[in-house]
């Protein structure tokens, strides 16, 4: 018999659940391009969709590795023997998957990549990807010993209002370095696809869309001007 929970309660249980699991999937798999979790509870089992860029690492030889995910969520949650599968997605467009970009940056930087270059080049890639604007944020002791912020922007960027949820795609991260963390914040704002593969299917409020005036049709005669002929 499922037990009673109030739908407060059951809200707070399922956003717990996701952050812990968002958690563990991004300190297991930031290595593989850990793009993302979403959940999917049906009647039968809750499946657990991770999204990555390197789909092959997540599933490790023959399927081992993310057996081994499944096992570990399964675990953890109480979830019964064979009520919950993992599953791994290939990120569509990288390059305009914020969490992505942010662990490129990170290892860039954990790799003594020059900040400016490093940013620099993210913010390029993201734009020959075709996103409609980025912004990249690198805070923290960037080289002398006083902490500063150094912000990167290139193209269209909104910053309120409802589209917001849907064009934004953020994340943030942190570096930690010897020196001391930086802080990590990377924003793509996506262009409209009606298709709604590498962008939200609703256009932005503000889009005008101008159509062409539709071409005259030519009277079949001339009208007749003056007075008419008497008979």
């Amino acid at each position: 018999m499922a037990t009673v929970i109030s739908k407060k309660r059951k809200f707070v249980a399922d956003g717990v659940f996701y952050a812990e699991l968002n958690e563990l999937l991004t300190r297991e798999l930031s290595e593989d391009g850990y793009s993302g979790v979403e959940v999917r509870v049906t009647p039968m089992r809750t499946e657990i969709i991770i999204r990555a860029t390197r789909t092959q690492s997540v599933l490790g030889e023959k399927g081992r590795r993310i057996r081994e995910l499944t096992s570990v969520v399964q675990k953890r949650f109480n979830f019964k023997e064979g009520s919950v599968e993992l599953y791994a997605e290939k990120v569509a467009n990288r390059g305009l998957c914020a969490v992505a970009q942010a662990e490129s940056l990170r290892y860039k930087l954990l790799g003594a990549v020059p900040v400016r270059r490093a940013c620099y080049g993210v913010l390029r890639f993201i734009m020959e990807q075709g996103a409609k604007g980025c912004e990249v944020i690198v805070s923290g002791k960037l080289r002398a010993q006083r902490a500063k912020a150094m912000k990167f922007r290139d193209g269209y960027m909104i910053s309120s209002g409802g589209p917001v949820k849907e064009y934004i795609d953020t994340a943030v991260r942190h570096v930690l370095l010897r020196q001391g963390v930086l802080g990590i914040k990377v924003k793509i704002m996506l262009d409209w696809d009606p298709s709604g593969k590498n962008g939200p299917k609703t256009p932005m409020p503000d889009a005008v869309k101008v159509n062409q005036p539709k071409e005259e049709e030519e009277l079949a005669g001339k009208p007749f001007v003056g007075k008419e002929p008497t008979m």
